[in-house]
């Protein structure tokens, strides 16, 4: 009989310490991995009660087969609500209970005695199992636990509920047959563990993370911890690769596309390298082909807004709702972009606390892009110059540079609003900031003044929520 082989992929644990991706290109790397077909996502825990768990409930609404796992913290019943209460509305959420094994870990890190330990992890595991149905123990540094308390850690986690056992070599120091030795002997060891999936997570410090993965397959083990990107873990691609190659030596399979392994794989590559998402917009931006109509209701509208990543008020709602009619009675459908454009321009209209005095940019292909912007700001005029990567970025640079303020750009849109040489363009540029999505937007014949009159509209959005707060 074939075995299934659960991949979870932690990607986006690895881009928390290595690569830097913003709120839309995190969520574009998840329809990635769940277009691919990995059986599970994990994400980072909660650290910022609004902007993680606004990440976890985004990823959720955007994945439509992949499970997501997310980490609480270790003996806090807030988090674990929290986090709960973040993945509500998952298909089939889990929750993981990380907690250390070994006695250095113990003791430096978790600054427990033994006992203390096995009974917080079954206090843990057991909250975790009273919210959740699907929890996950990863057991940390297990290749360096006494083998005494590594077995009494796993029962007691599988008597508090956890429906999985991940075992991990966090030093990444074992060779392949050794560590299939060590997966032998923990099934010796707890018998307990052949009623439950028992996963394993490798680091490839000697470069033998996935033969090591692979190994402990043989050995048993039904789940493997691995990430498209990274250096730390076991290489998604590789495992994927090997599982289809030799299935029928091991008797056990994936579900991941084969077919696609490459292709989506490199995407994902690209995009963790570069920050930037323009290879795979065509098949991960908002639209997706979805669209809305002059028949949808408030409602409807309201949790497209929110896909989108905004967080508006009732009155917001309702104001970007007659807008949305407005259109939408004049033409067959309303796209997520153009929803972008009627949220930038209709809700949350505010005081300007900023003011474009004048800007001029200077650039060519053998000069680096240059801004140099004035601002009003209560009737005084402040000034900015910065070289920037293109005459955008210069710009947007200047504008902090003068502010003093740094907010994270989710999203930059240019579209043309007229026809010929003298067009009229449309920018739409999306700031985040606290956990919130704010838009504005700018029209002119300038790309670029358009794009700083957008930035500016935002801008003032996010300095008047703060005052008001």
């Amino acid at each position: 009989m074939m075995r299934h082989i659960v991949i979870s992929d932690a990607t986006m644990k690895a881009e928390a310490g290595e690569l830097r991706l913003s709120f839309k290109e995190k969520i574009e790397l998840a329809k990635l991995l769940d277009k691919l077909g990995v059986d599970l996502i994990e994400l980072s825990g909660i650290e910022d009660a609004r902007t993680d768990a606004l990440l976890i409930k985004s990823i959720v609404a955007a994945v439509g087969n992949s499970r997501i796992a997310v980490p609480v913290e270790f003996g806090s019943k807030d988090s674990i609500e929290r986090t709960a209460a973040a993945l509500k509305n998952a298909k089939a959420p889990r929750l993981q209970v990380v907690a250390a094994t070994s006695p250095v870990q113990i003791e430096y890190l978790f600054h427990k005695k033994p006992d203390a330990m096995l009974a917080a992890i079954a206090e843990t595991v057991a909250a975790c199992r009273a919210l959740c149905d699907d929890v996950e123990f990863v057991a940390t540094d297990a290749t360096r636990a006494e083998s005494d308390f590594l077995a009494k850690a796993i029962g007691a986690a599988i008597e508090a509920g956890a429906a999985t056992v991940t075992l991990a070599d966090t030093a990444g120091t074992l060779l392949p047959a050794e560590f299939g030795d060590f997966i032998k002997a923990q099934y010796e060891a707890v018998p307990a563990l052949k009623s439950i999936a028992l996963g394993v997570q490798c680091a490839n410090t000697i470069a033998m993370a996935d033969a090591s993965a692979i190994t402990a397959v043989r050995e048993g083990a039904s789940q493997i911890r691995a990430a498209a990107q990274t250096d730390t873990e076991a290489s998604l691609k590789n495992i994927v690769s090997i599982l289809t190659a030799k299935s029928d030596s091991l008797g056990a399979a994936t579900r991941v596309s084969a077919t696609q392994l490459g292709r989506i794989t490199s995407q994902i590559e690209w995009l963790c390298h570069t920050g930037k998402s323009a290879t795979v917009a065509s098949e991960t931006e908002h639209d997706d082909g979805v669209f809305l109509t002059a028949h949808d209701t408030e409602e409807a509208v309201t949790a497209a807004t929110s896909r989108l990543g905004y967080d508006l008020s009732s009155e917001d709602a309702q104001r970007v709702f007659a807008a949305f009619k407005q259109i939408a009675d004049k033409k067959e459908k309303v796209t997520f972009k153009e929803l972008d454009a009627i949220v930038a321009s209709a809700a949350m209209q505010v005081p300007a606390t900023y003011k474009l005095d004048t800007y001029v940019i200077t650039s060519g292909n053998t000069i680096s892009a240059t801004a140099h912007i004035k601002l009003i700001k209560d009737g005084k005029t402040a000034e900015g110059v910065y070289i920037g990567d293109g005459s955008i970025d210069a710009a947007f640079q200047a504008i902090e540079k003068i502010t003093g303020c740094h907010y994270e750009l989710d999203d930059f849109q240019l579209q043309a609003v007229t026809e010929g040489r003298e067009a009229m363009g449309q920018t739409v540029v999306k700031l985040r900031a606290n956990g919130k999505v704010f838009s504005g937007r700018g029209i002119s014949t300038d790309i670029v003044g358009a794009g700083i009159e957008a930035y500016l509209s935002a801008l003032n959005k996010i300095v008047y929520e703060e005052e008001v707060e």
